[in-house]
């Protein structure tokens, strides 16, 4: 009766023993930039081959180019859809540390966080557009990267919204609409007699 509990285990060892094999670990593949025998020229990281672009799962508006943050205009139409689109994915990820007007004091800042900056300083006013998408996709400063959360266009229609609070808080008189103006020309003369 001993016996047979000794070579019960020494049968689990031994299935154990087999089942622990390296395969796993050693995998063949080659390490970036690790010299290679394979390729003519001696190098395992292979480059783009010529007129082909490399693929990016986040979408297909966001042009080829090496620095975004330098765009001055949106890679599509600006339509009403995009700035509704805008408002509605900065108002779940933005607003909570900017806030719905873009000061920089949204509830999770008045709960004592670090305050972003205020969208409304000339720094900001002055940036082109693609500093905005850029910060979204990178992260800056105490931001993090919002890549993961907020998809390609949404990041580009929260840009134009962006865009659109710092027009309206800072705009004058002129920025409205020929036909438009006399009609808030009446409004506010309206509100200042009564």
């Amino acid at each position: 009766m001993r016996a047979h509990p000794a070579l019960f285990t020494a049968f689990l060892l031994a299935i154990f023993l087999a089942s622990c094999r390296q395969d796993m670990h050693d995998q063949p593949k080659y390490k970036p930039l690790a010299p290679s025998r394979f390729f003519s020229d001696g190098k395992s990281a292979r480059q783009l081959v010529e007129g082909t672009t490399p693929y990016s799962p986040e979408g297909k508006a966001t042009p080829t180019m090496t620095d975004l943050s330098k765009m001055t205009t949106l890679p599509f139409a600006l339509t009403p859809h995009v700035l509704d689109r805008g408002q509605e994915r900065f108002n779940i990820y933005c607003a909570p540390c900017h806030g719905r007007l873009g000061y920089g004091n949204g509830m999770v800042v008045q709960r004592g966080f670090r305050a972003p900056p205020s969208y409304h300083i000339d720094r900001l006013r002055e940036a082109p557009v693609g500093h905005f998408y850029d910060v979204m996709t990178n992260g800056f400063g105490a931001m993090p990267s919002y890549a993961d959360k907020v998809a390609t266009d949404d990041r580009w229609a929260v840009t134009a919204y962006i865009r659109a609070l710092q027009l309206s808080q800072h705009a004058t008189l002129n920025d409205a609409p020929p036909e438009d103006r006399s009609k808030i020309q009446q409004s506010a003369q309206g509100g200042q007699t009564r």
